[in-house]
């Protein structure tokens, strides 16, 4: 084999196997169905020529067989006549439309067994037509699956690498970082807006109250209990200051009124004293 021939035949075979590359399976069998659609309406009216033609001929045949009977009554019309060489003459032409009688049916008979094949042809054709059209949509949808599934390999093979995991570690970290720094600058914010030092005591002395002491001595108000020592400190403090102008306002400043004092001096305590130890 010459160089030349060599060339060829790979250049044939690149040639192939672009077209093989374009093939789209899909498009290919919607050519093929044309296609084979177009044959059937061509055939149709192939068979529809041949069919007119039987027709045809059909109807030649039984005007020549009407013509030969006519012929033959026109015969003995003439025999009724008495005229025997008219009816000779009518007899001939008689024959003569039989003759061609004759031939007509034969080649209508031809032509009818003709035209039957033809319809089996089509009715073939046809079957195959839509046979192709069945095979079609299957190989569609097996053609779609496979290029689904062509699709979930590439998408499960994008997975395997991990670069697009490390992205959302590496995002996550930033994350992090942002509300670390979000917090820090809120703390550092919250520390430079006044006196620290000053809100860390007014929270300590404001929740440093103690519930027991409020209800102890709101019992000793009601003579339920022995007052607490702040109420018997404000008492000893009352009765050693009672002719010191003010001393009531300055106990009244405290935290009791007037009129809570004025209990309190009334109250008895000798008398609570037991109660209590006996409870």
């Amino acid at each position: 084999m010459g160089i030349f021939s060599r060339l060829g035949t790979l250049i044939k075979s690149n040639i192939n196997d672009l077209i093989t590359k374009a093939e789209d399976p899909e498009k290919m069998l919607s050519q093929v169905l044309l296609e084979m659609q177009q044959q059937l309406a061509d055939a149709k009216k192939a068979v529809a020529v041949a069919i007119a033609d039987e027709k045809k001929l059909q109807k030649q045949t039984v005007a020549e067989q009407d013509k030969a009977k006519e012929w033959e009554r026109k015969a003995m019309v003439a025999v009724r006549g008495g005229d025997d060489g008219l009816a000779r003459q009518a007899l001939a032409r008689k024959q003569e439309h039989e003759n061609v009688a004759g031939q007509f049916q034969t080649q209508w008979v031809a032509q009818k067994q003709a035209v039957e094949k033809l319809k089996d042809a089509l009715r073939l054709l046809n079957n195959k037509i839509e046979e192709a059209k069945r095979k079609k949509n299957i190989l569609i949808a097996r053609k779609k699956r496979a290029e689904a599934q062509q699709q979930i390999a590439n998408t499960m093979q994008g997975l395997g690498d991990t670069s697009a995991f490390d992205t959302f570690d590496r995002m996550a970290d930033r994350i992090a970082l942002m509300e670390a720094e979000a917090e820090a600058g809120a703390e550092l914010a919250g520390e430079l807006s006044g006196d620290t030092l000053e809100s860390k005591f007014l929270a300590l002395e404001a929740g440093g109250a103690n519930d027991d002491d409020a209800l102890a001595e709101l019992k000793a108000k009601m003579g339920l209990l022995e007052a607490p020592k702040s109420a018997d400190k404000m008492l000893k403090a009352g009765e050693d200051k009672d002719e010191t102008p003010g001393a009531k306002e300055t106990v009244a400043a405290n935290g009791l009124s007037a009129e809570d004092l004025k209990e309190l001096e009334d109250l008895d305590l000798s008398d609570l004293e037991p109660k209590a130890e006996a409870k």
